[in-house]
């Protein structure tokens, strides 16, 4: 199993940083090589991406979710993965991302590739492209503000109070009320 670990500060608050994130569906608009990301639920995702040259395709289940403050997932099928993106405030209008991925390369190439560090070099990419996102749009393209416990999803009417909270759906929806997981 190899891990990654890489960071960059964006220049947005992390409000609207961590809004964007959990809009997965967005996710080929700024990460290599990912072709489609489809949210099937307020926890599971579908990939198909470019990996060394194959196409492949996996499940993953967000299994904590905390509205400006992380999304931690790990994959269901396909190659082992597990990841965690961290969401730190660095003043009102500025942000740090933090990634961490645990891998297990798969065949000839994937493990050339993990050697020379082209992995991380790719995660590294990610983040810079995802910070060009926002900052260029200026606010995000959704939100969903629920939260993820393990099995337990509260939605987003139901976190902040018993009367309701912060809306929006999963995935690829437009508008504030409308991502989360990496890789």
């Amino acid at each position: 199993m190899e891990t990654i670990e890489k960071s960059i500060e964006v220049d947005a608050p992390v409000s609207t940083v961590y809004n964007q994130w959990t809009q997965f569906e967005d996710f080929p608009k700024f990460m290599e090589g990912v072709e489609e990301v489809h949210q099937l639920d307020d926890k599971r995702l579908h990939w198909k991406a470019d990996v060394g040259g194959k196409t492949k395709e996996w499940d993953a289940e967000i299994f904590e979710q905390i509205p400006d403050q992380r999304v931690a997932w790990r994959s269901t099928s396909g190659a082992l993965n597990t990841g965690m993106v961290n969401f730190e405030p660095m003043g009102a209008a500025r942000t740090r991302v933090a990634v961490r991925m645990n891998y297990d390369p798969e065949g000839l190439v994937e493990n050339i590739g993990d050697f020379l560090g082209v992995v991380g070099h790719r995660v590294q990419g990610d983040l810079e492209r995802f910070k060009q996102f926002i900052q260029l749009r200026g606010r995000e393209t959704g939100s969903w503000r629920g939260e993820i416990h393990g099995r337990q999803t509260q939605p987003p009417s139901e976190v902040g109070s018993p009367l309701g909270g912060v809306g929006g759906t999963p995935g690829g929806a437009s508008g504030s009320s409308g991502i989360s997981g990496s890789v």
